[in-house]
């Protein structure tokens, strides 16, 4: 609603962006009237955002299987269509259809409205998403990562009233284990932001991504060891704020049946799951949006390309692949995210909710203050060079990362930013070693893997029928 607001509201004062300049009739100099522009929001979120969020849930769903198939030396889906992709459809179709059951002495109205409040948080946090230069529902929205912060805070209230409201005790216990394990972790997941924050000066999620078009150096997560340091801290944060294991506690089968959910059914069962997978793809591109360089690729061609599409009014076809190239980009590295996160539900072991809030209040919490003094300090005593790249300096050329840094009239700010420049490329330089190492070793392990016996071989097709019945 905000985003649809202040593209309608907001629309009256500010300038069209490129899209409502290409889509909406008028003159593209004129800002768009109110009602345009709400009715353009409608379309949008309507058109591209549910779509959208519906896909990356079921082919979460089916990745999160195939996963666990692949690590558990098993096959996963492989009845329903190719390698068993349309499974997640199947289990669509299968939950609308079922019974919707309410227990007798639930709270009526609570029950029904749990589902959709989980979920509606993290709709609403897909318009302050940066997909690309152009491709923001909002880019005027300056408090992008404070927005996404206030509206996923939101979620835990659904899960709060779906373990109150079903008047069974494994579900209460769930929802008060989420209370916990939420408000414990909101706190380094907000600091780690912070950090981030700090490094590039500014909560506007668009801008933020500009900072970042240089190359893989001008990445946020290089900017000093710090931000390096709290983009682990954010993963792990966020694992528990989004209920993933190691951390889900709130659901614990082995424990609590199904903790906060066990009573629902039908459609509004698979509403928790539909917002579990759309809220990793979400804390997925926050992480992307901060500290990975968001919609831009690791050489800079996306920010030198735009900076020149930009100036050129005949650029408008180029700017509309560029976008899409950069989406791909960002989609894809959120998707690489989620893919850690399922990897890391089906290694690790699950521990006792006491451990998981000492690893908050004793661990994590010293340590997020910590890193936040740290990149206090730094950025108090080393100069380091800011502005978006290709449009303020050359990231490219050592004479303009290491050189002071200068106003617009030319008056020197600080000193020489040749140390912090070094820093970065040779944190650079170490995370793409050991991503390199790692992709290395997924794919020996998944070479190698195929010459192994799986505990689940593939069956027999349905419609053969056994050799003994044949001759029978």
């Amino acid at each position: 609603m905000a985003g649809i607001l202040s593209a309608g509201v907001l629309g009256a004062t500010e300038p069209r962006s490129f899209f409502e300049k290409l889509l909406l009739p008028g003159d593209p100099g004129t800002p768009v009237d109110t009602m345009t522009g709400i009715i353009y929001s409608v379309a949008i979120v309507a058109v591209a955002f549910l779509p959208f969020i519906s896909v990356v849930a079921m082919f979460s769903i089916w990745a999160e299987r195939k996963v666990a198939g692949h690590i558990q030396s098993r096959l996963g889906p492989n009845r329903v269509g190719p390698i068993g992709i349309l499974q997640s459809i199947a289990d669509g179709v299968k939950l609308i259809l079922k019974e919707d059951l309410i227990p007798k002495d639930a709270d009526r109205f609570l029950f029904r409205l749990a589902p959709y409040l989980a979920f509606a948080p993290v709709f609403a946090a897909f318009v302050a998403l940066p997909f690309g230069p152009e491709l923001t529902f909002e880019p005027r929205l300056n408090v992008g990562v404070f927005y996404v912060l206030a509206v996923l805070s939101v979620e835990v209230m659904g899960v709060i009233l779906a373990g109150w409201a079903s008047n069974n005790k494994w579900s209460v216990y769930g929802a008060m284990r989420e209370a916990c394990q939420m408000v414990s972790y909101e706190i380094p997941l907000g600091i780690s932001i912070i950090v981030a924050v700090m490094a590039a000066g500014t909560l506007n999620m668009v801008q933020m991504s500009h900072m970042q078009g240089g190359g893989i150096h001008t990445w946020i997560i290089f900017r000093n060891p710090f931000v390096l340091l709290a983009f682990f801290m954010y993963f792990v944060a966020s694992l528990a704020s989004n209920k993933r294991a190691p951390f889900d506690l709130p659901e614990s089968e082995s424990e609590l049946v199904a903790g906060f959910h066990t009573e629902y059914s039908g459609l509004r069962f698979s509403f928790f799951f539909f917002a579990e997978y759309a809220a990793m793809f979400v804390v997925g591109g926050i992480q992307t949006a901060l500290f990975l360089g968001s919609w831009h690729d690791p050489f800079g061609l996306i920010g030198y390309y735009h900076h020149q599409l930009i100036n050129d009014p005949n650029g408008t076809s180029g700017l509309v692949l560029l976008n899409i190239i950069a989406a791909t980009i960002f989609v894809a590295k959120a998707g690489i995210i989620i893919f850690v996160q399922m990897w890391l539900r089906w290694t690790l072991p699950r521990p006792r909710i006491d451990q998981v809030l000492y690893a908050c209040v004793k661990v994590m919490l010293p340590l997020a203050c910590i890193i936040l003094l740290g990149a206090t300090l730094w950025q108090l005593f080393v100069p380091e060079r800011m502005g978006i790249p290709w449009v303020d300096y050359e990231p490219l050329k050592w004479s303009a990362l290491s050189a002071p840094v200068t106003t617009p009239d030319g008056r020197i700010l600080a000193g020489s930013t040749a140390f912090s420049t070094v820093i970065q490329i040779l944190l650079a330089i170490i995370f793409i070693g050991g991503f390199l190492a790692i992709c290395g070793w997924i794919g020996y392990a998944f070479l190698s893997g195929r010459n192994l016996k799986q505990r689940l071989t593939d069956p027999a097709p349905i419609d053969q029928a056994p050799e003994s019945l044949v001759k029978a």
